[in-house]
């Protein structure tokens, strides 16, 4: 089904173009939540755990919205992957501190520990848990909310889960699925790469599938979850109509841009020669591949007929200022676009830009991270096997009828 018209479809183009501006008017959880008077948590020994993107729908710091408040005693701030100030580099072990702006705590998820220790949930009844999500399944914010609640249900505390939008709306599901022997923190939930859910809503899955957590089943039924919902979001806003000011998620997500060219190219440039952009001011959309021209890439790409997307050159600026000559990707029509074919159309490029198959020359070790992101190892065995001639459309096939199966599966977890 269609769900843009072609007006539609020019607005949303507008939108990302920066043309249009529209004012807020999606209430956020942090602000529905204040509501309520905080009411929820009123009393008890509150943790945060949050970066720069858990704001409310006027900019400010939710860390801030708690500490003012009279009747929240906001006791311990806990961080994912790039810190509760997002200033950390990506993969890079982060340890805990006293925060010199609030005098507060500070507990690491992303450092000694990925999961809470008893010690760090002692002094607190209650877990708030404020994290903007990007919309595919290997963005690591997910995972660290997975952990969190696996340790809260265990030691009986209660986990709040504020509800933010999905920058790729809810209605999107598209990719590959998760392999139980490549589960990780690059992915941690058996959902679709493009999986269509709020962040809300995927606690609300994690909590209700048997075996989606790493506990005992008493502890995962036990568990108390209470997810805040937004209010004027629908599962058909992308991020553009949802009025927000886009707060950077992480380095590499400077804009909601480029959270769509995640979903589209993080896939793609994971293994075999293909770069995405970052370090320029268009990360994940930006394609360059070495020893090849834009105009090649271009060619090469347009071939495939990829429905929704248009590939024109574009230059930009790395970190020291020189220039970086590229093929822009752009969204000429979301509602036909299966995000992560540009993927796999990339992975063969790869193998027919390069000459040979780098699929099958990589170690072992990159093979596994590959793995991990993808999520389907029976991909990368295709690539390893018959290289440029690994068929796309029959792989994208199973991944569109497993997408229609998890559509059905997921609507008891369905806020909106």
């Amino acid at each position: 089904m269609r769900i843009f018209t072609k007006t539609f479809s020019a607005a949303l183009l507008l939108l990302i173009m920066g043309v249009v501006q529209l004012s807020a008017k999606v209430m956020l959880g942090i602000d529905v939540l204040e509501s309520m008077n905080f009411a929820p948590i009123a009393g008890k020994r509150v943790g945060l755990l949050t970066h720069p993107a858990g704001v409310n729908m006027n900019g400010e710091s939710t860390i801030d919205v708690l500490r003012r408040a009279r009747n929240v005693r906001l006791k311990a701030l806990y961080g994912p992957e790039h810190g509760i100030y997002g200033d950390e580099k990506a993969n890079v072990k982060i340890g805990n501190r006293i925060d010199k702006r609030t005098g507060l705590p500070v507990y690491s998820l992303y450092g000694k520990y990925r999961k809470p220790t008893p010690e760090m949930l002692s002094g607190i009844d209650v877990l708030v848990i404020d994290l903007q999500d990007v919309g595919s399944r290997s963005y690591t914010y997910v995972s660290c909310m997975l952990r969190a609640m696996e340790a809260c249900f265990e030691l009986g505390k209660q986990v709040v889960v504020l509800d933010r939008p999905n920058p790729l709306g809810g209605v999107k599901i598209d990719g590959p699925w998760l392999d139980d022997s490549v589960k990780s923190y690059v992915g941690m939930f058996k959902v679709p790469y493009v999986h269509g859910m709020t962040i809300g809503e995927l606690a609300k899955f994690a909590k209700g599938t048997p075996g989606a957590m790493e506990i005992t089943s008493k502890a995962q039924k036990s568990g108390k979850l209470l997810v805040i919902p937004m209010r004027g979001w629908r599962r058909d806003m992308l991020w553009p109509f949802t009025g927000l000011r886009w707060v950077p998620t992480s380095p590499a997500i400077p804009t909601y841009q480029a959270a769509y060219g995640y979903a589209m190219t993080g896939l793609g440039c994971q293994l075999g020669g293909f770069q995405h952009g970052y370090g320029t001011q268009y990360p994940f959309r930006l394609l360059t591949c070495k020893g090849k021209t834009p105009d090649q890439i271009i060619y090469a790409l347009r071939r495939y007929n990829i429905k929704g997307l248009a590939f024109r050159k574009l230059s930009g600026k790395n970190a020291k200022g020189a220039t970086v000559d590229g093929v822009y990707v752009y969204i000429t029509d979301f509602s036909a676009l299966k995000p992560t074919r540009l993927s796999m159309y990339m992975t063969i490029l790869a193998c027919e830009f390069s000459g040979k198959n780098p699929f099958s020359a990589a170690t072992q070790n990159e093979q596994l991270l590959f793995d991990k992101h993808f999520g389907a190892r029976t991909w990368l065995a295709e690539l390893k096997k018959r290289g440029r001639f690994a068929n796309v459309e029959a792989f994208g096939a199973k991944c569109d009828a497993y997408c229609a199966r998890f559509a059905v599966e997921r609507k008891p977890f369905l806020i909106y």
